[in-house]
């Protein structure tokens, strides 16, 4: 580097170690040389002295003095850790994009796989998603949840500031999400709002929510509307759900306290007596996230679906139901 160069650091560094910033553009310098320069005031952060861990901010200007060592090109795309898809996590996160660009991914999550550890959680999307840090260190972010047993969207953000954004937008309700769900029987009414509210228990099983009275310590209020697509005589039908909130396992528990709960629920299905599972129908929880409108963090709306996991699509096919009959989805 032939002279003294000021750099802005970008939106998608906030909070950054001032070394790690360092090792992100110039990763042929070592510590030592970077600390010498430090300490003797020669690299500054808005014209103030800086230590290795001073955290940076988006706008400042950090001043670089000739350093003998080549800066590195960041730009690399939408993911700069492309390389690390070939690793086994990313090779099978690959297989679910539904959606790709430099804020945003979104992918069709598979039915039995955690998003997030726990108990008894081995591999989750959470810690699969370190296959796609990028280049700045920075791994893709979770900003809403999925139950592990159900499929489908699953939205993430590949930056800091991204995922501030559609953190917001979710806890502000500006997001559009559809639940597709096979229940029990059929409503009697074709559309209806379900509000409730809920409490979280601990159980041998692990957490489960129940049917809470208004004012009950650690309720939470939680509304969801559905409609029926389709049903198959009085036995079963497809609903089109729509939570409001964002409760766990909320539409499960509200099914479930309309009288119709959702085929294979393992939590929230208790079936009567005379009730046989049907036949050809795998014993798996039949609810998909299908489709989400939202806020993309660079302006317009992001709309996308989600096509069904397997054992829905061979239970739609059972049934004779048509995915096309429910309009509105995309």
């Amino acid at each position: 580097m032939a002279g003294i160069e000021h750099r802005q650091v970008d939106g998608d560094e906030a909070g950054m170690r001032l070394d790690r910033w360092f090792k992100v553009h110039f990763p042929g310098l070592g510590f030592g040389p970077l600390q010498k320069l430090l300490r003797s005031g020669q690299i500054r952060v808005d014209g103030a002295r800086a230590k290795s861990d001073t955290r940076v901010q988006p706008g400042q200007t950090i001043r670089i003095p000739p350093l003998g060592v080549d800066a590195k090109d960041t730009k690399t795309g939408p993911i700069g850790g492309r390389d690390l898809r070939h690793s086994p996590d990313g090779e099978l996160l690959s297989r679910m994009v539904l959606h790709e660009d430099a804020k945003v991914i979104v992918l069709n999550k598979p039915a039995g796989l955690a998003v997030q550890g726990g108990s008894g959680v081995s591999r989750h999307i959470d810690k699969m998603l370190e296959a796609w840090t990028n280049q700045k260190g920075e791994k893709p972010r979770l900003v809403h949840r999925l139950d592990r047993d159900t499929s489908g969207v699953l939205v993430v953000a590949r930056t800091r500031g991204a995922a501030q954004q559609l953190t917001a937008a979710f806890r502000e309700r500006d997001t559009k999400k559809a639940y597709w769900a096979l229940v029990k029987g059929v409503p009697r009414k074709r559309e209806d709002r379900i509000s409730t509210w809920l409490v979280k228990e601990q159980t041998p099983d692990g957490d489960r929510m129940r049917i809470a009275k208004h004012g009950e310590e650690g309720a939470d209020h939680a509304i969801s509307y559905y409609r029926i697509v389709e049903q198959a005589g009085q036995n079963l039908a497809w609903l089109e759900m729509e939570p409001y909130t964002g409760r766990t396992h909320q539409l499960r528990v509200h099914a479930a306290h309309i009288g119709h709960p959702i085929i294979g629920d393992p939590k929230y299905f208790e079936a009567d007596i005379n009730w046989t599972f049907p036949g050809g129908m795998q014993n798996r929880l039949h609810l998909h996230a299908r489709h989400i409108d939202i806020p993309h963090p660079n302006g317009g709306r992001l709309k996308v679906t989600a096509p069904l996991p397997p054992h829905m699509v061979q239970s739609w096919n059972l049934l004779g139901f048509d995915e096309n009959t429910a309009d509105g989805e995309d």
